[in-house]
């Protein structure tokens, strides 16, 4: 491999397709050297594919597929495509079933035997077994979440944001937004998700929690909240998760409308990054050596509506997928946690993900 190409990285860019322009999954690759990307280029095509997930150790790409049906069933779906050599994305057997209404999260965890769902709209998710050439089987477990909040326009019900293996083997955590709860599950192959012996958590009433980042010493687990725009830190046991601290995402004197979205912790375990819609800004907080945070700025991120952003494999960049103003900003990341823009940008209609691909499958 020459040195320019050993010196980028790509990844992938999911998107709502209706009623944009955009037509599927795309994929631009980073300049690891001058934090200059592409051009996106179509990798796939297929309909609203709002969340991405890359295999760990496979060639393949999963994408929750937010449509109203498939083949006859009022549900939304989860597709699995072979990336191929040159990058491009080839369907990999028939989409499934994502067991609700509305699917916004997929993840698969690290044994890589399971896709896992969350559907906000059914207020469930579910696990679908990953079979050896990576395509997808129908669910083997739905679990229907249950309850409400106080928030009477977000929390009518059951709303599942996120869903991803917790740190250790063999327990699953998912954020609800509707009943602020952090569920717990326990996963095998044979029985898929079961509700583990403590089997939620709850967050303070209104919180909405969204999505939730893993601390790479598997000691601790922080959660954003939609509604509130808090980070709540917990210790995380092996199988229990205890509250340890809440930090806000925003300035003390910002007034205006804001939601929070997406969440990630740096890899080298010092930094945890959020997203603010509204405010349109990455929050950024330094982690003490128990896992609590402290603010430590905010940085626009050239855009509206940041719904999601993806730090690539080496820690060194940070891209902001501002989806309302169809741009993708890259900014560089210091090495005191701060971010500075480094003029590159994608421009690309409603993009709401961004995968970078493991070194495992590059």
């Amino acid at each position: 491999m020459s040195t320019a190409q050993s010196a980028t990285t790509p990844f992938y860019i999911g998107t709502y397709t209706s009623p944009t322009g955009s037509q599927g999954v795309y994929r631009a690759t980073l300049d690891l050297e001058t934090g200059k990307v592409s051009e996106a280029v179509l990798a796939g095509t297929t309909k609203n594919p709002s969340f991405l997930a890359i295999h760990p150790n496979k060639p393949v790409l999963y994408a929750a597929l937010e449509i109203g049906e498939l083949n006859g069933v009022k549900t939304g779906g989860v597709a699995a495509f072979a990336i191929g050599a040159d990058g491009m994305l080839k369907p990999l057997g028939e989409a499934q079933g994502s067991g609700g209404q509305g699917p916004c999260y997929v993840s698969v965890d690290a044994s890589g035997k399971f896709a896992l769902v969350a559907n906000y709209g059914g207020g469930s998710v579910a696990a679908l077994p990953i079979a050896d050439d990576g395509s997808l089987s129908p669910a083997i477990t739905v679990d229907k979440h249950a309850g409400s909040g106080p928030n009477p326009k977000r929390q009518q019900g059951p709303f599942a944001h996120s869903i991803v293996a917790a740190p250790g083997a063999g327990f699953v955590l998912s954020a609800d937004l509707g009943t602020d709860k952090i569920y717990v599950y326990q996963l095998d192959s044979a029985h898929a998700l079961t509700p583990a012996a403590a089997p939620s958590v709850p967050v303070d009433p209104g919180d909405g929690p969204r999505h939730i980042a893993l601390h790479p010493n598997g000691k601790f687990v922080y959660v954003v909240t939609e509604l509130t725009n808090h980070v709540i830190a917990f210790a995380w046991t092996g199988a229990t998760l205890k509250r340890i601290g809440k930090t806000p995402t925003l300035p003390a004197d910002f007034t205006g409308q804001t939601t929070s979205a997406e969440i990630a912790v740096h890899p080298n375990g010092k930094f945890v990054y959020s997203s603010n819609r509204g405010h349109d800004s990455i929050a950024a907080f330094k982690i003490a050596d128990d896992g609590t945070l402290t603010p430590a700025g905010h940085t626009p991120t050239g855009g509206q509506q940041p719904r999601h952003f993806a730090i690539d494999p080496t820690g060194q960049y940070l891209l902001a997928a501002n989806q309302k103003t169809d741009n993708i900003v890259v900014f560089k990341i210091s090495p005191d946690g701060s971010l500075n823009p480094t003029g590159s940008t994608i421009k690309i209609d409603a993009p709401v993900c961004v995968r970078f691909v493991p070194k495992a499958t590059d």
